[in-house]
C-alpha cells in the first residue's frame, strides 16, 4: 500500500460500538464503517421506522465524511442492511433524497439481517477523496 491509512472520527456521529473505526482514510479513498440510525446526541435510535433511521444513519455518514474532508456527493458505493426486506421501498426513498447527483452510487442491499441495538438498517459507505 503506497499511502498510510489514517482514522477518522468525529462527535458528529456515534462513537463506534466495537473495536473499529467510524471509518479509515487510504488510498485516495474514504471508509465509512456501517452507521446506524443512532442520534449522537441521545446515543438512541432515531425513530421506530426505517425510514427514520435510515435519514439519520446518512445524516451520520454525511458527518464522518466531512470530517474526513470529503462529502457524501463523493460516495462511490454504499451497501444497505436491513432487518426487514419489506423495508426496502421506503428506505430507498430516503436514500433518494440524499442521493441527488447524475451519478448515484453503486449500491447493494440486503435483507433478514440482524442488526445491532434493534436497529432496522444500517448503512456504509465508501467515498472518493
Amino acid at each position: 500500500m503506497s499511502e498510510k491509512m489514517e482514522e477518522v472520527a468525529t462527535s458528529q456521529a456515534p462513537a463506534a460500538l466495537g473495536a473499529y473505526s467510524q471509518a479509515v482514510k487510504a488510498n485516495g479513498f474514504v471508509f465509512v464503517s456501517g452507521q446506524l440510525g443512532i442520534d449522537p446526541a441521545t446515543g438512541e435510535l432515531a425513530g421506530e421506522t426505517a425510514r427514520q433511521q435510515a435519514a439519520q444513519a446518512l445524516k451520520n455518514i454525511k458527518c464522518i465524511l466531512d470530517a474526513a474532508g470529503t462529502g457524501i456527493e463523493h460516495v462511490v458505493r454504499a451497501t444497505i442492511y436491513l432487518r426487514n426486506v419489506e423495508d426496502f421501498k421506503e428506505v430507498d426513498a430516503e436514500y433518494a433524497e440524499v442521493f441527488i447527483g447524475s451519478v448515484k452510487p453503486a449500491r447493494v442491499a440486503f435483507g433478514n439481517n440482524m442488526i445491532p441495538k434493534g436497529a432496522l438498517v444500517e448503512i456504509d459507505a465508501i467515498a472518493a477523496q
